[in-house]
């Protein structure tokens, strides 16, 4: 497969930003948002324009104005690359390069290419690459002049005709698959990794939270791993998992890759191996920056996604991380029903979260880690179900999986069928029940309906 597909100049990273926004005044969280990508991506911005969009222009997003103003903007600052905040069509993409001869990045190019750059395992190299190649394949369209070349009709190049285009669509294609039928060796792989800890009996517990939010720095500090954590967006790629001991209890704990607003589906698809850590996951640790002004945005941004990946009911405790950087804060942990308007340290200007369940920390500086371990402990001793299960005769599949659980303590049979003496955790017992013959497990639940999509 040929290593350069399109004949565009690479030359530097000294970027313009253009943000588009609907009627009113930009977003200023989402411009500093936008900047940090682009950083983290390895660029210097050179400057930024704002472009109103009341009708997008089909061809080129933005209007003809606003394109020579953005052109004009390129020649005086330098810039050879030009970013854009929002999802392009192949044709958009072409026609803005075109027009302002320079390489053009949407969102969604921006953000695999820092993904590209901080993949480290061989699972997460493939899914970054498949995604990529994914979006790849939609631009590749006509418009750059090596793809257009016809490969027959000339000597020592006759065959059957197939332009480069084709050629490289073919070969496309061909990796696309390839690295489908790998990744799905890998998950096979990963699955039975996963049932392996379920036989063990540990509860699962996986670190969710918006990007640079400090889920690396906790996992480390609660797990005395050594995974990359620093201050910059998606610094973490690939699931890293860890045993730990709460109270005597073996738990295993996840990190997992970090969300931001607009996440692209198709990036959510490419990172299902690390994000089935959280969506199978007994309790989810939602690390949330404490200092952050818009973090009850932050909190509804990654819950949209955990429903996108079917971990929206997962029961979540909320940490609070980076208390240091509140003046007067101090490691606290909730009650699981505080009073109305007793929702933990104010942020400067006097916002104060919602009350839910909570602990707030310094992961960087080990403030307020026992009151976390202690509420873990508590929380992970609470989902476990005990009891005594009569399963009739023609209930052995639904046998065989408690048995798969390892969560049968003893069992007798007779001419009804088997009494079961089960330990299993909540979540698993939730799951079982959903399934066709599963009702039987349903009175041992709490006084919740079962969640099919568990």
């Amino acid at each position: 497969m040929p290593t350069q597909l399109f004949e565009r100049s690479r030359k530097g990273e000294h970027a313009l930003l253009i943000q588009p926004h609907a009627g009113g005044p930009p977003d200023e969280a989402e411009l500093e948002e936008f900047a940090e990508l682009a950083r983290s991506a390895g660029a210097t911005v050179a400057t930024l324009v704002t472009a109103r969009l009341d009708r997008p222009n089909p061809a080129t997003l933005i209007g003809s104005g606003k394109l020579e103003e953005v052109k004009a903007a390129c020649e005086a600052s330098g810039a050879d690359l030009v970013l854009v905040n929002h999802p392009l069509t192949p044709g958009q993409e072409r026609n803005l390069e075109k027009a302002l001869e320079r390489r053009v990045v949407d969102r969604t190019g921006l953000i695999l290419d820092i993904f590209a750059q901080r993949a480290r395992s061989a699972d997460g190299k493939l899914q970054v690459e498949l995604a990529q190649l994914k979006h790849m394949a939609t631009r590749l369209v006509r418009g750059w002049t090596h793809l257009e070349r016809q490969r027959g009709g000339s000597i020592g190049l006759r065959g059957p005709g197939e332009t480069q285009l084709e050629t490289d669509r073919r070969l496309l294609q061909k990796r696309v698959d390839m690295l489908q039928k790998r990744l799905e060796k890998v998950e096979v792989q990963r699955t039975q990794m996963r049932r392996a800890r379920v036989r063990s009996e540990m509860p699962r517990i996986a670190l969710v939270g918006y990007t640079n939010a400090g889920k690396s720095t906790l996992f480390n500090a609660l797990s005395g791993a050594e995974a990359y954590a620093a201050d910059q967006l998606f610094a973490t790629l690939d699931p890293t998992v860890r045993r730990i001991v709460l109270q005597g209890m073996p738990v295993v704990v996840a990190d997992t890759v970090g969300f931001v607003r607009d996440l692209p589906h198709e990036l959510v698809a490419a990172f299902r191996s690390t994000l089935s850590e959280a969506r199978e996951a007994d309790l989810l640790l939602h690390v949330i920056d404490a200092a952050d002004p818009l973090r009850e945005e932050r909190i509804g941004q990654v819950d949209a996604v955990l429903s996108e990946i079917g971990a929206g009911d997962i029961p979540q405790l909320l940490v609070y991380n980076k208390i240091d950087r509140i003046e007067g804060a101090q490691a606290r942990r909730d009650a699981p029903e505080p009073a109305a308007g007793d929702a933990g340290p104010p942020l400067p200007g006097g916002t104060v979260g919602v009350a839910r369940e909570r602990v707030w920390i310094s992961a960087r500086d080990g403030l307020g880690l026992d009151l976390l371990r202690e509420a873990l402990a508590a929380r992970v001793a609470q989902r476990r179900i005990v009891g005594e299960l009569a399963l009739p005769a023609d209930a052995g599949r639904l046998r065989a999986r408690l048995h798969a659980l390892d969560a049968v303590r003893g069992e007798s049979h007779d001419e009804h069928g088997w009494r079961l003496q089960v330990d299993l955790s909540e979540a698993d017992a939730a799951r079982l029940a959903a399934q066709p013959d599963g009702a039987v497990l349903r009175p041992l639940l709490p006084e919740v309906e079962a969640d099919p999509t568990l």
